[in-house]
């Protein structure tokens, strides 16, 4: 797992950790960490330009400090000054190692002995940027963004967000000191203009922000420096898993299992209207190895499943007239995809909600549930394991007095919100997919792709997802490894070009065998 934490965490680590070492080691350690990674980036060092956007905060020392480093290294640096102050060590140290100032703030430092100064006419309001800052950034080989460091709220200010702007417009590769300038680092909320790095070098732990679109998209690869934190910090708030902490849950056929040891889905989706709804969700549980799928509904939809996946045991039963989990042993059971909304409908989302089976509630379920107090107040009451899979549409529905944009401005917030209402467990998908559950931290999928922006993508994630249910996983570990076999599925299905929900069907095994090789 990857762990994140947030800013006032971090701070207070931080701070535990400079009160035992020596002043200014903590920056120095960051920096060095920062500038290995620079260099790596460069096709060679001596020569190379670099230009450091510095701010007034400790991320601007952590650029000026690494600019000092690869100064002595032979890289030809610039540094141009955008904060009313500057950490004066680490600018003395740029100085020294024979770094250049350039631009308006040039004029700041021309008393600093031995400085080598461009000078420059100050822009107006952040408007027009001086000449040799323009330059500098635009004929460089590496930009590093030291604007803003995680204590930044809301949107960039002048200069530093005209000079964002340079920044992601330069050819430069683009290197963001902790996380990129502009993006809320316990959030990923970006309000305005924000710098769009190619890498960020983030230090002690990863933030929230990294994790989550829109910040997580700005953010290129990231990669972390251990500047000893680890002991000073709790456990994380936001987690992101990797290949191998999916393997390590997902159940893998032994010789003694029949099919009902490894699971009996029940799945109630489709309708005469969404019938496509029915074929992809059961597709999606079988490909992902439950044992035996039970499929309930109409008589048309149910000849349609059958002949798509004939290993199907078929029972027909009316959504609007029937409250029949099944006949048999069922495991867990899934309901809502395309089942539709009308008030009978709810008679059968009532039974289940009643029942202690596991459950997997989407999209119609969900609508049932957002307009009615009683199915509310059942969802609430529930003790068996239960996975809600709403996009932001349907969780601005389930929560009072809550837009859409507001969730997906705030993810990480809203859906930790949801699951505290409804006791449950909730799955939020979109542009990063975040699953909640009340009282444990927050996972935020890797995996996720705009691939997955297609019609009936969700009913395959509510069958995959359910199948885990009903091999035995908890509401959380389903919902975490289905989201991510269901990103990578994405990616393989056609080498990452356009799909369609059906695509996803095929590419599920390979995701499958993909995750649990990685653990070998």
């Amino acid at each position: 797992m990857r762990s994140a934490h947030v800013v006032s965490t971090v701070r207070e680590a931080e701070q535990a950790l400079m009160d035992r070492l020596p002043e200014g080691a903590l920056m120095r350690r960051a920096a060095m960490g920062l500038a290995v990674h620079c260099a790596r980036l460069l096709p060679r060092v001596h020569g190379s330009r670099v230009t450091l956007l510095v701010g007034g905060g400790d991320n601007g020392g952590d650029a000026l400090f690494a600019g000092a480093d690869l100064a002595a290294r032979g890289c030809f640096v610039r540094a141009v000054l955008a904060g009313r102050s500057v950490h004066p060590e680490a600018l003395s140290a740029l100085l020294a190692a024979g770094g250049r100032v350039v631009g308006d703030g040039a004029r700041e430092v021309e008393e600093v002995r031995g400085a080598r100064v461009v000078s420059g006419a100050p822009g107006e309001g952040g408007v027009g940027i001086a000449d040799e800052a323009r330059a500098a950034v635009l004929e460089a080989d590496l930009v590093v963004d030291g604007l803003v460091g995680i204590g930044g709220r809301g949107g960039l200010r002048e200069p530093h967000a005209a000079l964002a702007g340079l920044a992601s417009a330069s050819p430069a590769l683009v290197v963001a000191v902790d996380l990129p300038s502009g993006v809320d680092a316990d959030t990923g909320e970006v309000a305005g203009r924000a710098v769009r790095a190619d890498v960020t070098v983030t230090f002690g732990t990863y933030k929230p922000g990294l994790f989550v679109d829109p910040g997580a998209g700005l953010a290129g690869r990231v990669r972390l420096v251990d500047i000893g934190l680890g002991p000073e910090l709790p456990e994380a708030g936001v987690v992101r898993p990797q290949a191998v902490d999916i393997a390590r849950l997902l159940p893998v056929p032994a010789a003694e299992d029949d099919k009902y040891r490894r699971g009996v889905l029940a799945v109630r989706a489709g309708s005469d209207q969404y019938r496509g709804a029915a074929v992809l969700c059961v597709g999606g549980a079988l490909r992902t190895g439950v044992g035996m799928v039970r499929y309930g509904g109409g008589p048309d939809v149910l000849s349609q499943v059958i002949a798509r996946w004939p290993e199907v045991v078929g029972l027909h039963m009316d959504p609007r007239s029937s409250t029949d989990l099944g006949p048999g042993r069922v495991s867990a059971v899934v309901v809502g995809p395309g089942r539709g909304t009308h008030p009978a409908n709810a008679d059968e989302l009532r039974a289940l909600l009643e029942s202690d089976v596991p459950a997997l509630l989407d999209a119609d379920a969900l609508t049932l549930v957002a307009s009615s107090v009683p199915l509310a107040e059942l969802l609430h009451r529930r003790d068996a394991h239960t996975l809600l899979t709403p996009h932001a549409g349907e969780l601005s529905r389930l929560l009072p007095d809550t837009d859409r944009a507001d969730i997906e401005a705030h993810r990480l917030e809203q859906a930790t919100r949801a699951a505290r209402l409804y006791r449950s467990t909730v799955l939020l998908k979109g542009s990063t997919t975040v699953i909640a559950h009340p009282g444990e931290r927050t996972v935020v999928n890797p995996t996720g792709t705009p691939l997955l922006a297609t019609a009936g993508s969700g009913d395959v994630l509510s069958g995959v997802a359910g199948a885990l249910l009903a091999s035995g996983l908890t509401a959380p570990d389903a919902a975490m490894c289905a989201a991510y076999l269901h990103g990578r599925a994405a990616r393989l299905a056609r080498g990452g070009a356009p799909i369609s929900a059906s695509d996803l069907l095929d590419a599920l095994p390979l995701a499958v065998a993909e995750v649990l090789g990685a653990s070998r």
